[in-house]
């Protein structure tokens, strides 16, 4: 498949992106992928190396004329979203993705793309390569686990990097600059119980919901899109609410920053009431779709008889787990007083799991505000201690403050309008950039985040715009011609 999207222009960013795409890379397993770039950068003659976390840098000279101009770090990361469809059959750490062109757009089949941010990587690598593009003293800067807890930028040491102007590739619209980003954090509530016998005349049933969306959970937040997390707990809520009912097991979600797209649930009812829930099961479900008609179409609700459970969830523990996810904000929280029409504050409720006397509740709490950041995360910590559970903060990052004032936002905006004879957008993003980490080590660099078009990020129906590439080619190329001497 990866061959016709090799004959796209321009052909050198298309190339290397269906290269990388060949290279498993989820987070937190990159070690293919960093020794790829490794490779790549050493068959190139040019200076490469890995640091402690394994970021990787590559330094390429300056073209004659443009040496006593300021230095270049172009930023992306090698790391990936592993996302598929339920009926996709992919192994992520083996295959390489399998790519597509539907019309205007570079699709995978059925999983993620990975253009979030292998586009970015593969323009890094064109430019690395290139033998007549006029460029400043150019240092590439590939890290790690950008995905998952953004480790490889902060584990990136003081000193390392050469560049006084920084280019992040991960922004994902080509018509903006990103000039600051939300910071986040992980709150993760557990507890453990012990397992019931099943009640005698009892029958099983396994509930499904599936066929969301999904998306970026920073990115895509503000869509009003469906949680399938949120949605499975109303079910389950009107269920224990109406009927004698025992959670054996939820499996619901997938990665933190992603917005989950299916939920599997597997409970025992009284087999004197199964008649009535199913009548009430197929009320709750034609609201729940009427609700949700406008921006989750495709939604999926099902209810069969299974096979009854051995083994279920105590029924006051249950009644105290469903309670506290319905109670657990989900969605946009606070809208930024400063900047118009950008999400201040968030929650995503991941991922939940409950099987084998254990219940594991993800959730990935975003602002621009560290204050509000900590107050909704405090908030889902309460109402997950109400429940019984252990609630622990992880991976937290900062967030990156706009700078209007910026040399290089001069530059790129001055530089879009005479390219494209329209305003380029300066936003600050919901999403978390590794823009803000680096700043703490390098707070003298300039900063700034732009990229091609991409749609679906985090989900298997990401994509990526083939004429956003070309355009955002061409602005990157007159970009390096600006940048200003020292």
């Amino acid at each position: 498949m990866s061959q016709e999207v090799r004959q796209l222009e321009p052909q050198c960013v298309w190339n290397k992106f269906a290269d990388l795409n060949e290279v498993p890379r989820p987070s937190k397993k990159e070690g293919r992928v960093i020794q790829f770039m490794l490779d790549f950068g050493t068959s190139l003659g040019l200076e490469t190396f890995s640091d402690s976390v394994g970021n990787v840098i590559i330094r390429k000279p300056a073209t004659v004329g443009m040496e006593d101009r300021k230095k270049i770090t172009l930023q992306s990361h090698l790391d990936m979203v592993h996302q598929k469809n339920a009926d996709t059959h992919f192994d992520f750490e083996v295959e390489g993705i399998k790519m597509y062109v539907d019309g205007d757009w570079v699709k995978a089949d059925g999983t993620t793309l990975g253009a979030d941010n292998g586009l970015g990587v593969a323009t890094i690598m064109a430019l690395l390569e290139s033998t007549d593009i006029p460029h400043p003293f150019l240092e590439a800067l590939f890290t790690i686990d950008e995905e998952t807890g953004m480790t490889g930028a902060m584990g990136l040491e003081g000193g390392v990097l050469q560049g006084d102007i920084l280019l992040n590739l991960d922004t994902e619209e080509d018509d903006e600059i990103d000039i600051g980003c939300a910071g986040g954090i992980d709150v993760t509530a557990t507890r453990s119980y012990s397992e019931e016998s099943v009640d005698a005349d009892s029958v099983g049933c396994q509930i499904v919901v599936k066929n969301l969306q999904g998306g970026h959970s920073g990115m895509d937040i503000h869509k009003g899109l469906g949680n399938a997390n949120k949605i499975m707990n109303r079910l389950l809520f009107n269920t224990m609410e109406a009927y004698s009912i025992q959670i054996s097991e939820i499996d619901g979600g997938s990665l933190r920053n992603a917005i989950p797209r299916e939920s599997f649930a597997k409970i025992a009812i009284k087999r004197t009431e199964a008649h009535d829930f199913e009548r009430s099961f197929g009320e709750w479900v034609k609201a729940i779709k009427s609700e949700m008609l406008v921006n989750e179409p495709d939604l999926t609700i099902t209810m069969v008889l299974s096979e009854t459970p051995a083994k279920v969830m105590p029924k006051t523990i249950q009644e105290k787990l469903v309670r506290s996810i319905y109670t657990a904000h989900n969605g946009v929280y606070a809208m930024s007083a400063a900047i118009a029409d950008l999400v201040e504050t968030s929650n995503n409720i991941a991922r939940v799991v409950v099987k084998d006397g254990a219940i594991k509740i993800g959730c990935l709490t975003r602002s621009s505000v560290n204050s509000a950041k900590m107050d909704l995360a405090n908030a889902l910590k309460s109402a997950f201690e109400l429940a019984g559970c252990t609630v622990e903060f992880t991976g937290e990052y900062p967030g990156w403050n706009p700078n209007p004032d910026s040399a290089i936002l001069r530059i790129l905006a001055g530089k879009y309008e005479s390219l494209f004879a329209a305003k380029p957008q300066v936003v600050a993003c919901h999403a978390g950039l590794e823009c803000g980490i680096l700043g703490q080590n390098y707070p003298e660099m300039d900063m700034i985040s732009f990229g091609p078009t991409i749609k679906g990020a985090h989900s298997p129906d990401e994509r990526v715009c083939i004429s956003s590439v070309q355009k955002f080619w061409k602005f990157v190329l007159e970009i390096l011609k600006d940048i200003p001497k020292n």
